[in-house]
């Protein structure tokens, strides 16, 4: 007898069909009925970031799982909010097709003139504002709205940032903003000598964002570099601990002159590595 291969379940409307199943009292799952909107948002913001890394470490086999989880997320919501009589995941569907359709009018209009990069980046914001302008005046309250409480608070910075500059309110000049930094510094040296812990938080929190203030400035996202810092140090750190273990030594017994040592040599190792000489 041949086997029988099980059906595939490769429609939108399968997932569709699951998620309410799960969400069906009585008969579904008892977890996924105890979720709420507020409980699934975490969630929804690690799948994105587990996207973001398969990505990174270009694992296209991950990275077609972890878009899966990522749309189960969505339709996890539409669910939920279908339940409510608020919306459901054709809406959502429709809501985007429009947004797209009606912020690429040189692409779905008639009589655009063609586009390059940077003309579309500024025509893309131009339309957003024009969206952020049609609110209704209990809607409209800042230059600010619509910047994510829930971003990455780096990248948050920026974008709270970018939009204050489209108003004008923004440094002419990077020499201003690192005078601001050396300003900022000096303040975050002042709660350390006070002691005062409520302000150095606050102090170290100015510092930071002045910084991504520079970062932007510069075209540089302050996000994605810190991301480089943190791999940097984190490649260097593992290579330090490999190293005392080669030499037969406890990197944590080791003071701290012993491990500056290790790290200015696995510094030079990297950077010939990297070079492309011979260690």
């Amino acid at each position: 007898m041949a086997d029988t291969a099980p059906p595939r379940r490769d429609r939108f409307e399968d997932l569709i069909e699951i998620m309410r199943a799960l969400r069906t009292p009585k008969t579904g799952c008892p977890w996924d009925l105890e979720q709420d909107f507020d409980s699934i948002a975490p969630y929804t913001i690690e799948e994105a970031y587990e996207v973001s890394d398969a990505i990174a470490r270009r694992d296209l086999g991950e990275l077609r799982e972890e878009l899966g989880d990522l749309l189960l997320q969505v339709v996890f919501h539409a669910q939920m909010a279908s339940e409510i009589d608020a919306f459901d995941v054709r809406d959502v569907i429709a809501a985007i097709n429009d947004k797209m359709i009606r912020r690429h009018p040189h692409v779905f209009g008639e009589n655009e003139k063609e586009r390059n990069a940077d003309d579309q980046k500024q025509a893309w914001e131009a339309i957003k504002a024009a969206e952020r302008a049609q609110k209704t005046d209990a809607e409209r309250v800042s230059a600010l709205d619509g910047v994510a409480r829930a971003l990455p608070a780096l990248m948050r910075a920026e974008k709270l940032q970018k939009r204050a500059a489209r108003t004008g309110f923004d440094w002419t000049e990077p020499e201003d903003i690192f005078a601001k930094l050396a300003e900022e510094t000096d303040e975050v040296r002042d709660a350390v000598r006070e002691a005062d812990a409520e302000n150095l938080e606050e102090e170290i929190g100015d510092l930071l964002f002045v910084t991504a203030n520079l970062a932007r400035r510069l075209s540089v996202d302050p996000e994605v570099a810190l991301d480089k810092a943190n791999r940097k140090f984190e490649t260097r750190f593992r290579a330090m601990e490999a190293l005392a273990e080669q030499r037969g030594q406890s990197f944590s017994d080791l003071d701290l002159e012993a491990q500056e040592a290790l790290w200015q040599a696995v510094k030079r190792d990297l950077k010939k590595a990297s070079d492309g000489v011979g260690s």
